[in-house]
């Protein structure tokens, strides 16, 4: 979405203290809602559970603050590349420090009974420090006013999302950190090739109680929409390019085998055969929070943002899915991802792939509590970089520790080890590597 004027910052932090000063509006309860605490972890999609009684229009303002303490050190050993007489390929100089604060503004708003709206903010990232939109969009769980017994009937089992909403591809965006909302993450960072996009479009949800999932979704491929006519000549057609429909789907299972045993797995797609810049790996506004790792000495914390992560540059074309196994036995978790990927840039001819693994395993304690945990997680990813034949491969080792120290209050520390291998000599990634700790403090509410 465009950046907000002064007067729009204004009027949202003016509205936040007045809807804060409400306990009423500050713990309204929200109907299919996933809370933005420690109760939201290993939430995935709501659920068709009705936990909230529906008393008139309620507003729920919260908030995510995150701040990081960074002490990572990187190397390379690519061959130096001189650009007006300085070497582009020689890496910043970084030392231990705080990397700057995150914070996201959410405001939801129970409009009907079975019907919520959200819209998330901005307020300090990496990419952008000053206030941002990220989205907003309508949840209908319910379709009351219709006074259709069949309508109701149907929407026992279904759930329509429209707006400018987070893409539902894969599950591993509901455990990524969003800017100042880490608290859904046992770790500092996101996968190495990052799913994440905004787009306009609607997606509609099928979940009977047996544990099932589908849904078939449609948007518009572009995290920032325009409306002037396409130009540019596709490489791979010869015609001038078109701005298809993006196409995305899930199916599914989730079930809670008595107390003690969880068992989900998914297999998502996503589609969009063209586009004006599709962004489904890069549309992270907020950026990384591993500050200028693998970034030379022109890098700023505004145009460098996405350190020690991996675009894969498909911004005409992009075919993708993964499949997301999620077991949880007693406070033992394992959470995994495979992903193949193919897409091209509109200058490219011919479709690139992407793979990539992750597996995730997360012990919480104590029983019930579970406010203590540690975990690993195996990262890694093997593509084909633009005019390079050659197969590179990106791994990533990250051991965490963690406390929920209130259900609002979360601190967690890393150790991260990453690697590149195989690319030319020529690339600032050649031979390179970071490791090192990090210390992260989480508030959400």
């Amino acid at each position: 979405m465009k950046k907000s004027s002064k007067l729009f910052k204004q009027i949202v932090v003016a509205s936040a203290v007045t809807f804060s000063l409400s306990a009423v509006a500050q713990l309204a309860p929200m109907q299919y809602y996933r809370p933005n605490n420690q109760k939201g972890i290993n939430v995935f999609e709501t659920t068709k559970n009705d936990t909230s009684l529906f008393t008139g229009i309620k507003v729920r303002v919260g908030g995510n603050f995150t701040q990081d303490f960074q002490s990572l050190s990187d190397q390379n050993n690519a061959t130096p590349v001189m650009v007006a007489g300085v070497n582009s390929n020689q890496l910043a100089s970084i030392k231990p420090g705080f990397n700057l604060a995150m914070a996201n503004l959410n405001i939801d708003a129970q409009l009907a009974d079975g019907i919520r709206m959200n819209m998330t903010m901005y307020l300090s990232t990496r990419h952008h420090q000053e206030t941002w939109v990220k989205g907003g969009y309508v949840q209908i769980d319910k379709l009351s006013f219709l006074k259709s017994d069949l309508a109701d009937k149907i929407m026992k089992n279904f759930t329509i999302k429209a707006g400018d909403y987070e893409v539902d591809y894969g599950d591993q965006h509901f455990r990524r950190t969003d800017g100042g909302n880490s608290i859904y993450n046992p770790f500092v960072e996101n996968y190495i090739m990052d799913e994440f996009a905004t787009e306009i479009g609607g997606e509609v949800y099928f979940h009977p109680k047996c544990g099932i999932i589908a849904m078939a979704g449609i948007t518009n491929g572009e995290l920032n929409p325009t409306v002037i006519a396409p130009t540019q000549i596709d490489s791979a057609t010869h015609k001038v390019n078109r701005y298809a429909p993006a196409f995305h789907g899930k199916l599914g299972y989730d079930k809670q085998f008595k107390n003690d045993f969880r068992f989900r797995l998914t297999g998502s797609f996503y589609i969009d055969n063209s586009a004006s810049s599709n962004t489904l790996f890069f549309g992270d506004r907020t950026g990384s929070h591993y500050f200028f790792v693998m970034e030379n000495t022109a890098a700023t914390s505004d145009a460098n943002a996405w350190s020690g992560r991996y675009n894969p540059q498909f911004s005409e074309q992009v075919r993708t899915f993964m499949i997301n196994p999620f077991i949880k036995f007693k406070g033992l978790e394992f959470f995994g991802t495979y992903e193949m990927a193919q897409g091209r840039t509109i200058t490219e001819s011919k479709m690139r792939d992407v793979t990539q693994y992750a597996a995730d395993l997360i012990y919480r304690f104590p029983r019930e509590k579970e406010t203590f945990w540690v975990g690993a997680r195996y990262n890694s990813l093997t593509t084909t970089l633009p005019l390079n034949p050659a197969n590179v491969t990106i791994t990533r080792m990250v051991g965490s520790i963690g406390w929920f120290v209130t259900k609002n209050i979360m601190m967690k520390a890393e150790y991260v080890n990453q690697q590149y291998q195989n690319f030319a000599p020529t690339d600032i990634r050649s031979g390179g590597k970071f490791n090192g700790f990090m210390i992260e403090a989480s508030l959400a509410f």
